[in-house]
């Protein structure tokens, strides 16, 4: 009878079996990361998807001087958007004034405009944004409306504003998005517009919406 001897398994030493442990729990790890990133992306507000609503639209809002203006009143010429309000301390005319230097730069004669919206209507009537905008360009046109107006442009553009009471009802400010967008002579959305830049770069770049 032939005598088999039997193998019997190599004992691994315990730093190998550490080290095994912990690339094991390393690898769970990662592919838990992988995971959570994959849910986190799908969930984010804004990501680029077919059907990702576009930026801006129609919409039907009261001037600085009193008439009644719509999108289609600025089809053919490029023009800018940006959202504010006239109690602004420093962003707001701080914005307006680089867009007038960049609207100088191009020259009087170039059809171009910007929309002044404001997220403040209770106080920016008509005459309150005629009489601040008189301190910028005059192709910058002041919007306001009733609170459903301005909560529907602020959509369409996804704009955050927010209310922050101060120490009286009338002593507030508000949280807004400060991003300018540049509109093609269609009224379609291009991109947000840099304003920080020499005027004479970022003239050129919205002459080529001309």
């Amino acid at each position: 009878m032939k005598h088999v001897s039997k193998m019997t398994p190599r004992k691994q030493s315990p730093s190998k079996q550490a080290s095994r442990q912990l690339l094991s729990i390393v690898i769970g790890f990662a592919i838990g990361l992988a995971a959570l990133g994959g849910v986190i992306y799908a969930v984010m507000p804004g990501r680029p998807t077919l059907e990702s609503p576009e930026i801006g639209g129609s919409f039907t809002m009261i001037g600085q001087d009193g008439r009644v203006v719509t999108n289609a009143d600025l089809v053919g010429r490029p023009y800018l958007v940006f959202f504010g309000f006239t109690h602004c301390p420093d962003f707001c005319p701080t914005a307006l004034f680089d867009i007038s230097a960049v609207f100088k730069e191009m020259g009087a004669d170039k059809k171009v405009s910007a929309l002044f919206v404001t997220v403040d209507p209770e106080r920016d009537t008509p005459d309150v944004l005629k009489t601040y905008l008189e301190n910028f360009d005059s192709r910058i046109i002041g919007l306001t409306g009733d609170n459903q107006k301005i909560e529907a442009i602020a959509k369409a553009f996804r704009v955050y504003a927010k209310k922050v009471p101060g120490e009286n009802p009338n002593d507030y400010t508000v949280d807004h998005t400060g991003v300018v967008y540049l509109m093609d002579k269609r009224g379609k959305f291009v991109s947000a517009f840099n304003l920080q830049r020499p005027p004479q770069q970022a003239a050129r770049e919205l002459e080529a919406y001309l």
